[in-house]
């Protein structure tokens, strides 16, 4: 039985051109459904049932010397392949961490719209993002310009005021009990105030839900979405973004409260959100209007190496 996604049910089919194999077993080695075996010098299908079946990774396909190899199905085809770009052009340890260490959290947009040839940019880069299982389940929301962000903003705004019961004094009592003293710390110490942040800060004219950045994606997946896709492929946008010259924020408070009842199902609807997911980031992007002069270093609460 193929393993399941919102994109196919089926396994991919390998097919090996015996002319063209040589035998080197690289296929093999890398094939890690264990599909393909050497037989008579030759790699050829084994026991399609064993594992997984055939996943669509398209790592025997991209190691072959001789192209012997074409998968289809699962979202994949020949026509998938790319030559890689040349060692030269990688950027080097050195160049990776400049890029990383210049970027901060941006919550402040120059009035500059972000072009859409660099939206297509940050996309392509975030589609390189590795995955759970392929084919990708993961989806993007796109917003784009200032006006749209604003009006999601107001919309969301809208959204939490029929939940701020969640906030006050006499839930979070009953609750404490059942959810612990760490989220008990959480809500009043970080999601109160965030709650009037957002509400009031929408009434007074002021958004803090996302900043009015000219440009929001949120990265989500589906009921069959390994939970960490959403959030590394959201890391891989905002890093080629910060090459491209732009700054990053991410917006993590907004999508733990559209996934659950009917009226987040109601707002997932209005805006285009396909599925609930376990995990899922907003990022807002857009051209900096302040420029920091300082790096600030950070560190891990914990390193252990045995």
């Amino acid at each position: 039985m193929a393993i399941p996604t919102t994109r196919t049910r089926e396994n991919g089919t390998i097919t090996i051109d015996p002319e063209l194999c040589t035998g080197c077993g690289k296929c093999i080695t890398v094939c890690k459904s264990f599909n393909i075996v050497l037989t008579e010098g030759k790699a050829t299908i084994g026991d399609p049932t064993r594992g997984f079946g055939c996943i669509g990774c398209g790592h025997c396909m991209a190691i072959c010397p001789e192209g012997a190899i074409e998968i289809h199905g699962r979202e994949m085809s020949p026509a998938d392949l790319y030559e890689l770009p040349k060692g030269d052009t990688k950027a080097g340890y050195d160049q990776l961490l400049s890029l990383l260490q210049h970027r901060r959290s941006i919550r402040e947009y120059a009035d500059r719209e972000v072009e859409p040839e660099v939206i297509e940019k940050i996309l392509e880069a975030a589609q390189t993002a590795p995955m759970g299982l392929p084919p990708s389940d993961i989806n993007v929301l796109v917003i784009r310009g200032k006006e749209k962000s604003r009006a999601f903003a107001k919309d969301f705004s809208a959204y939490l005021k029929g939940m701020r019961f969640m906030t006050s004094g006499f839930f979070l009592a009953m609750m404490r009990p059942f959810w612990g003293k760490a989220n008990d710390e959480m809500f009043r110490g970080f999601m109160r105030p965030l709650f009037s942040a957002y509400t009031d800060g929408m009434d007074e004219g002021e958004n803090y839900i996302n900043y009015d950045a000219p440009l929001l994606m949120y990265f989500y997946g589906s009921p069959y979405t390994d939970p960490a896709d959403p959030l590394i492929a959201a890391t891989y946008a905002m890093i080629a973004a910060e090459s491209l010259g732009l700054g990053t924020c991410m917006l993590g408070a907004v999508h733990p409260f559209i996934q659950k009842g009917k009226k987040a199902e109601k707002f997932r609807k209005s805006h285009g959100i396909r599925y609930k997911s376990q995990e899922g980031l907003f990022v807002a992007f857009g051209y900096p209007a302040v420029r920091y002069r300082k790096g600030i270093r950070r560190t891990f609460a914990s390193v252990t190496m045995v």
